[in-house]
């Protein structure tokens, strides 16, 4: 079975939030034909941090029901914090897995799916996702957490990458996960 990863596409997005879960699913996809990525914009042609740009494949009123949906962060999150079309969108997708890298959590957050659960943001965040789901307890001291049986939440900018691979690993293998880390020289060190 193939599962469709959705990434949200916004203005002002962090370009490796997108661009790292992105391409873990991605090779994860080529190796084992068990993922296809997509790309889901909240405007016609999202421009995330420093100018990069998405071509979406999908908008907001058009994307497919997916199987996993990542909601990357960013500057652009507090706007969608405040979006209700992308609030609806996040909170009545019935995703297999629901994942947020980075402030992305601030959304997930705002759409009232972290209440009662623990979840993780960047370390600058902290303070933010607890004003905005007051009753969420966060977690400081881990790169993702594990919020509920559909919720991942992970921490800033690289370590969508390490919540990406977690997911390969539980939903196609760990051969698969290391596949991918090897195709992307991921962790690498110069003494090996």
């Amino acid at each position: 079975m193939t599962r469709t990863v959705a990434i949200l596409a916004f203005d002002d997005m962090e370009v490796l939030d997108y661009a790292g879960p992105y391409e873990v699913f991605n090779l994860a996809g080529e190796i084992t034909g068990d993922f296809q990525v997509v790309s889901v914009g909240v405007t016609e042609r999202p421009r995330g941090r420093g100018g990069f740009a998405v071509l979406p494949a999908y908008s907001l009123d058009q994307a497919p029901g997916p199987d996993l949906l990542i909601v990357p962060g960013g500057a652009g999150t507090r706007p969608l914090t405040r979006d209700d079309r992308v609030l609806d969108f996040v909170r009545d997708s019935s995703v297999e897995l629901l994942l947020s890298v980075c402030t992305g959590a601030l959304v997930i957050g705002a759409a009232g799916l972290l209440d009662g659960l623990e979840a993780t943001t960047h370390h600058d965040a902290f303070e933010e996702l607890a004003a905005i789901s007051p009753s969420t307890t966060i977690v400081r001291d881990r790169r993702f957490v594990h919020s509920s049986d559909r919720i991942r939440t992970s921490g800033g900018i690289s370590a969508g990458i390490d919540l990406s691979l977690a997911v390969v690993a539980e939903l196609a293998g760990e051969d698969v996960r290391q596949r991918v880390e090897a195709e992307m020289e991921w962790g690498w060190h110069p003494d090996r």
